[in-house]
This record gives C-alpha cells, structure tokens and sequence, in this order.
C-alpha cells in the first residue's frame, strides 16, 4: 500500500513527539510492505510567526491531498495575547472545518500498567477503563455566530446544531457501541438548552436502527460527577462540540496520564482523517527529550486502522506500546509514584528513546 501523510508538527513539543510517531509509522511501512510519502504543513503558532496567519490555505490545501495528516499540537503562551480570530487554536478549528471531519473520536482507556497513576479508588476503576467518547466537531457554540458589544462590555456565542449534524454523530456512536459494549449515552442539557432537546429527538428516531443498543441520557453536569463516581458505567458517549470538549479532558485524567492518550477526527470517509495526541504543546519542556511520545504513536496506530483500514499494523503498535510499558519503561510523566524506583532501574526514558523502544518492540514480532 502507498499513501500520503501530512505531517503538522506545530509547537512546543509537537515537532518532538510527530518525530517518533514517523519513525514507528516507517517501521511499519518497513515490516509489513507498505510506503508513506510524508508532505509536512506548517499550523498554529509556527504558522503565525512565517505568514501571519496560523493557517494559511496553501497548508490546508496539502492535508486536503493527502489520505491522512497527523499533528502534534498547536500553541503556547508566546502567541497568547494575539486577537483571538488569530490565536494558534484557530489553526485546529481551521482544520476541523476545512477536512470536513465532523467526529473526534476520544478513547479514555486506563492501561492497566499505569493503574497508580488513576487519582480514583480502586473499587472504583476495577480492572479498568475503556470509554470511547464520540464528540461533534464542526457545530455547535464554538462554530456558531459570535459577537461583542461595541462598548466590549457584552459578548455572545450561538449554540446552534441542525438534525443531519446530529444524526452523524449519534449514528456514529452506535455503530461503535455495537462493536463494543452494545451501550451509548448520549450527554446533553435537554431540562435548558432547545439544541439539547434536538439531540434527543434524533436519537430516539437513530435509535430504531439499533434496537440492540441500549441507549440512555445524562445531563452534562451529571455525567461530568458520574464519570468520576463511577466510570464502567460507560462505554460509548456522544454529545456536542463543547460538552465533548470537557468530558474527554476530564475522562483523560481518570485514566492516569493524558500523555498516553490519542485522538481521531473523521469526516464521511471521502477526505483525510485528521489524528492527534490529546494533550497540549508543553513548551516549557520542548526540545528537551522529556516529552512522552506514546500518545502520538497511537494517534499514528488509529490512523492506520481507521484511514488505511490496517487493523494487523495498528494492532501490532498497539501492542509494541504495551509490550514497553510492560518491560517497565517510563517517560516521566507515567513514573508516577514510582519515579525513583524506575530512575533506579534504569527505565527512566525520554522522548527518542521511548520511541526507540516502541520500534525495537514492533521489530521483535
């Protein structure tokens, strides 16, 4: 199989984490037969510093021709205090807009070798967590109308969804729990918001197309305690641009380390998907082999499963990352409690060497 990658390395420690992903992501070309021809983007602050602008056209235009793009991340406090319609973060939404990739696929799986890291109660996590969050990405208050008062001292954003935008998604959270638990909850504010109560009329309507599933709803304040209170309740979710945008950050952080976690955003199958870790730049450590690359390369493993249709390959670095961390292998920032005990092991890694050891791994089968 040939195909393109866009790699979007971006800032801080984007440029770090994409560098090991690529070697993992050639070693599977390598393995299995295949060639990646990697076209590279400039977005976000990078972007901003060059053109002025933190997603110019001619980036986008090369994700658009190619059959996948991975990023890093975007931002840092060095482009903090630029007006907002030029911020780096508007380089995501830029994407998210352009690629037409209208769910981001979040899934919170706590690997169980990093269980002392969870902050929950074990009688709370069991033998663990697998949550697959379904989040709409191109709707709601984040794309809708927005405005300031011309004395600045009121402002507005819109939330607004119509029923094909949320019938994408709830559908899409189906045919996920149908391939899991048989369980989807959608999250919403129906008792206020009139876009809530839409979602709940699609998805009684969708529901009929999957009477095996069983379908509830959670108000988002309720879901946001009951994902702390007691998480294996769920198993797929779905829900609007910015309840999504809350729960999977707060889902990242019950499963121990949000450097271990990756995301997809897809469209209807006909463009690029778009594959990131779900964490931040982390500026304060780039350049300085201290970032934790492993949620970038199973960005990279979601990418081949859910672009290439490689279901053997992203098996096959799914397991090599388990396989390391099973050796005992740590960056910092899943050390935990145990950081001197690791230290002392000699297991302590950094950012090229935990990417070496996925590739070593991945050779060994």
């Amino acid at each position: 199989m040939e195909k393109t990658i866009a790699l979007i390395p971006g800032d801080g420690i984007g440029p770090d984490v994409v560098a090991e992903a690529v070697n993992v992501l050639d070693a599977i070309a390598k393995k299995y037969g295949h060639k990646w021809n990697y076209t590279n983007v400039l977005a976000g602050g990078c972007a901003i510093d060059k053109f002025g602008h933190p997603l110019p056209q001619d980036q986008l235009d090369i994700c658009l021709k190619s059959d996948a793009a991975l990023l890093g991340a975007v931002g840092g406090p060095k482009w903090d205090n630029l007006p907002s319609e030029i911020r780096p973060e508007k380089a995501l939404l830029g994407m998210r807009g352009g690629m037409k990739v209208f769910a981001n696929l979040r899934p919170a799986v706590m690997w169980k070798q990093l269980k002392d890291a969870c902050p929950l109660k074990d009688e709370i996590v069991g033998d663990g967590l697998d949550i697959l969050i379904v989040r709409e990405l191109t709707g709601g208050i984040y794309f809708g109308e927005r405005g300031t008062s011309e004395d600045q001292n009121t402002a507005w954003d819109t939330e607004k969804y119509t029923r094909p935008e949320i019938e994408r998604i709830v559908r899409m959270g189906f045919e996920y729990a149908m391939k899991r638990q048989k369980r989807l909850c959608v999250v919403d504010k129906a008792n206020i918001l009139n876009s809530s109560q839409l979602w709940r009329r699609v998805a009684e309507d969708v529901k009929k197309d999957y009477p095996e599933v069983t379908l509830s709803y959670l108000y988002i304040d309720n879901a946001s305690m009951q994902l702390v209170r007691n998480p294996r309740q769920f198993d797929v979710i779905a829900t609007s641009n910015m309840f999504g945008d809350i729960l999977s950050d707060e889902a990242s952080q019950i499963t121990g380390s949000i450097g271990m976690l990756a995301s997809a955003s897809l469209g209807d199958g006909k463009g690029p998907g778009l594959y990131e870790p779900i964490h931040g730049s982390a500026p304060d450590i780039a350049g300085k082999d201290l970032a934790n690359p492993l949620a970038t390369i199973l960005s990279a493993a979601m990418l081949l499963r859910y672009s290439f249709g490689l279901e053997k390959e992203a098996k096959a670095v799914e397991k090599a990352v388990n396989d390391v961390l099973d050796a005992g292998y740590r960056t910092g920032d899943i050390a935990g409690s145990h950081l001197e005990e690791v230290k002392k092991a000699g297991k302590l890694v950094g950012t090229k060497k935990m990417g070496q050891l996925v590739v070593e791994y991945l050779n060994k089968e």
